[in-house]
């Protein structure tokens, strides 16, 4: 599956906002140094009004700023719905994240899960679910870091080809849904959703007993602040299910 130049162009631009809005990094509209590359990008954005320019310096829109709310809501369900997928025993059809409260430390979850027999499905969910697997695969490199903003000459590999191909390459090489089977894929997504909801539940149970345990207010009642994310993901027992920011396109070029 090739990358197009509008995955790129989105992709690139995520960075950019988010080291604008978040890291308070400062682009001008006369650059030095490293930042030159990044010249034609921040025009396409102010062009579509995700920026603006404010004396010399680039500054975020409205439009930008929800721009990238909705690719920071899509990131996170990201870290929590598809990452159930990422180890699964198709021989047995075990998800790795079934023994998630028997393991006691992260050394040993982290031995655990990455055991060979494990397969990574979240290309082929996201390709089940009608989303772009290019997406998924350039979330997974923001939560390993590999655009790393702080290293000399990350501009430069922003806009160069290589870490576009590694992508790419992910991405082609992934199982996919023909693979596994129309009805192999729809029961992994299935017991996937159920999967992640019960460890939700269970999460939700143990924050409840600490907080029965030791957050009494003044009266002796306990103060419930526990917040039941489980039901926000109780519409994906459907496999089909998309939560609606997934629906709309981020950037319009």
């Amino acid at each position: 599956m090739a990358l197009t130049a509008t995955d790129k162009k989105t992709f690139a631009s995520i960075i950019l906002l988010d080291e604008i809005i978040n890291k308070d990094r400062v682009f001008t509209t006369i650059l030095q140094s490293d930042d030159k590359v990044l010249e034609p990008l921040l025009v396409a954005l102010l062009a579509k009004g995700y920026l603006s320019v404010d004396g010399n310096k680039y500054q975020v829109t409205k439009l930008g700023n929800e721009t990238f709310d909705n690719f920071m809501k899509r990131y996170n369900e990201f870290l929590k719905m598809y990452d159930i997928y990422s180890f699964v025993d198709l021989e047995k059809g075990e998800f790795a994240f079934s023994k998630y409260f028997d393991v006691d430390t992260d050394d040993e979850w982290d031995k655990y899960k990455n055991n060979e027999r494990f397969e990574d499905l979240r290309i082929a969910v996201a390709l089940f679910k009608k989303i772009n697997p290019a997406e998924i695969v350039f979330m997974s490199f923001l939560d390993e870091n590999a655009f790393d903003t702080q290293a000399t000459g990350w501009q430069i590999d922003l806009v160069d080809d290589e870490i576009w191909k590694e992508i790419e390459h992910i991405c082609e090489t992934a199982i996919k849904p023909e693979d596994l089977g129309d009805d192999a894929i729809e029961d992994m997504v299935k017991q996937g959703a159920a999967l992640l909801i019960e460890i939700l539940k269970e999460e939700e149970k143990r924050q409840q007993e600490d907080q029965q345990n030791n957050n009494y207010n003044n009266t002796g009642v306990v103060e419930e602040t526990v917040v039941e994310e489980s039901s926000y993901y109780e519409p994906y027992y459907d496999p089909f299910y998309v939560s609606p920011f997934w629906l709309v396109p981020l950037f319009l070029w």
